[in-house]
């Protein structure tokens, strides 16, 4: 497991969104699991724990606007809870690999209250984000992979998309 540790953003925001942006296997829910033992008030939405809230079972896909509805209702419910100091920042744990994706996710957040946002973007090799997944309960299939990685590599994450921070990690991150 890497050992990783999320400064502080500067200067301090009121609500601070972490997007985490990786394909599966990249390491994501690792990270975010290991931000919440760091500090246990971060508060996760994971689009993975959503759809197995709702559907019963995270690989069941369902309806996108369900899952959506559910995210946005987790943000809208977080930045009181930020303001109050019950939650101290939000990890939102999704793939969030194409730019049009990311630019929307960040606009609902902003529209939601959050102020600053921070792109964690854990970008390990392919081959090592395609072994992982040989390796988990739920795989995802290659040739969505490698769609998603294609995806990425023609829009990568930037300052641009409204991010006022932007992290890549590369490596051998846990999966």
């Amino acid at each position: 497991m890497i050992a990783f540790s999320l400064p502080p953003p500067h200067p301090h925001p009121t609500a601070h969104l972490i997007l985490l942006i990786g394909l599966p296997g990249s390491g994501k829910s690792t990270i975010a699991t290991q931000l919440v033992q760091q500090d246990p008030q971060r508060r996760v939405i994971s689009t993975d724990g959503i759809r197995a809230q709702l559907f019963g079972d995270e690989s069941v896909q369902g309806s996108w606007m369900k899952v959506q509805s559910e995210v946005e209702r987790q943000l809208r419910q977080s930045v009181p809870q930020i303001q109050a100091g019950k939650v101290s920042e939000v990890i939102y744990d999704a793939t969030n690999v194409v730019r049009k994706i990311r630019r929307e996710a960040i606009a609902l957040a902003r529209d939601c209250g959050f102020t600053y946002f921070t792109g964690l973007w854990l970008n390990p090799p392919l081959s090592l984000c395609l072994e992982r997944n040989q390796h988990r309960d739920r795989q995802v299939p290659v040739n969505i992979i490698l769609d998603m990685h294609r995806a990425l590599l023609g829009a990568p994450p930037s300052l641009a998309e409204g991010i006022d921070r932007l992290i890549e990690i590369k490596g051998r991150g846990e999966g």
